[in-house]
């Protein structure tokens, strides 16, 4: 394990503000990544979004696509010790909301999961609570659950880094 990446860290900010390719340059001292993806390219804006992202890491990174369980595919992460990158814990919540899932249940499994993942892994999360509280109830409720999660997240993170106009501003290490 790189001893400069410790076992759990967080990386945090609004859209565009470098989140993904700070989170990409922690791991890219290592010769073998995961790249754990969250997005599902529902439209034409997205699946540029989702290609420029691929096209800047390069064929350096494995990819795998888990929109849903991220919590098992992290503790199925025990014995590995490749180094693992979620981009993102908002699109995740997304997901989940969009299932129907209970998002507290998976928030917890997610934090457990994290717990038993042997490898370094570097999550990326949007904040979303910094705006005007949004005019209807599937936006507050994103909005809340968004903001749990990024607090169980970050107590559970030996780092938390945020990042606003490209800047890293480390918050806990």
């Amino acid at each position: 394990m790189n001893p400069l990446l410790p076992p759990v860290t967080m990386v945090l900010g609004g859209a565009r503000s470098g989140k993904s390719l700070y989170a990409e340059n922690l791991l890219n001292t290592h010769a073998n990544k995961i790249y754990l993806a969250t997005a599902a390219a529902g439209d034409t804006e997205m699946a540029a979004r989702i290609e420029e992202h691929r096209l800047r890491r390069g064929p350096d990174w494995e990819t795998v696509e888990e929109p849903l369980d991220l919590a098992a595919w992290l503790a199925g992460h025990s014995k590995g010790e490749t180094p693992v990158l979620v981009d993102c814990l908002t699109l995740w919540l997304s997901n989940i909301m969009a299932a129907g899932r209970e998002v507290k249940t998976d928030i917890d499994a997610l934090i457990d999961g994290l717990g038993l993942c042997a490898a370094p892994v570097v999550l990326v999360s949007n904040e979303v609570g910094l705006g005007i509280v949004p005019d209807n109830a599937l936006a507050r409720a994103y909005m809340d659950n968004a903001g749990r999660l990024n607090q169980a997240v970050a107590a559970a993170a030996d780092r938390v880094v945020v990042m606003h106009a490209g800047l890293a501003h480390v918050l806990k290490d």
